[in-house]
């Protein structure tokens, strides 16, 4: 049977709201080495994320340290000595944005220590919670509310899309403008130089009567 309008909202509202809105990141960082993760994205987008420390591989309690920076290099988050945390911000700049795990070297052996992050950006880190109790949203109001902010987010990616290929399209055609120029300039030289090779072969051959 043909599923009507209707039905086939409520199945995706239903798939909204009983899918996951982002996906937990597992790190295994070494003693001795720094493992980042990182994600590009674009300005205006509200960035969320949690850390804890699960285990080490001997047993011991571990400390670490995190670093979170923007695609300029700016100082977003940064502690030392910690078992757990959370950073959030609201991007300024569209990039790469990057977050470094390290141990902080105080724990005995050689053991891994193996962190969980929680990264959300965008809808997904937004409380709806909040916003439910705000604007006194229940039931199937809340879900068309989290699937118009969804619809917006997807909006927003694809206009973030667009001007990045128009910069990428930009970019690409300055730079066969001066390659096109430099294949000119490089055609002109050789011609010259050719024509200075053969006017000196000429006079040299003319001096040796040789012709």
């Amino acid at each position: 049977m043909a599923m009507t309008f209707p039905q086939f909202l409520v199945v995706l509202l239903l798939a909204l709201s009983t899918g996951p809105l982002c996906d937990a990141i597992w790190l295994n960082i070494p003693k001795t080495g720094t493992k980042c993760v990182s994600e590009e994205i674009h300005s205006n987008v509200v960035v969320l994320a949690d850390y804890v420390v699960v285990s080490v591989e001997d047993g011991q309690t571990a400390t670490i340290a995190v670093k979170v920076t923007s695609p300029y290099g700016n100082n977003l988050h940064h502690r030392e000595n910690v078992t757990y945390g959370r950073f959030a911000f609201t991007t300024e700049e569209a990039g790469n944005y990057l977050a470094c795990f390290w141990s902080d070297n105080r724990t005995r052996g050689s053991g891994e220590v193996v962190v969980n992050i929680d990264w959300k950006t965008g809808i997904a880190a937004k409380d709806w919670e909040s916003v439910a109790r705000k604007e006194k949203l229940q039931g199937v109001e809340l879900e068309l509310r989290k699937l118009e902010g969804a619809v917006e987010a997807i909006h927003e990616n694809l206009l973030y899309l667009k001007s990045r290929e128009a910069e990428m399209r930009s970019t690409s055609e300055t730079t066969n403008g001066r390659v096109a120029w430099f294949s000119i300039m490089s055609l002109g030289i050789c011609i010259a130089v050719s024509g200075l090779q053969v006017w000196y072969l000429k006079r040299f051959f003319q001096k040796k009567k040789l012709i």
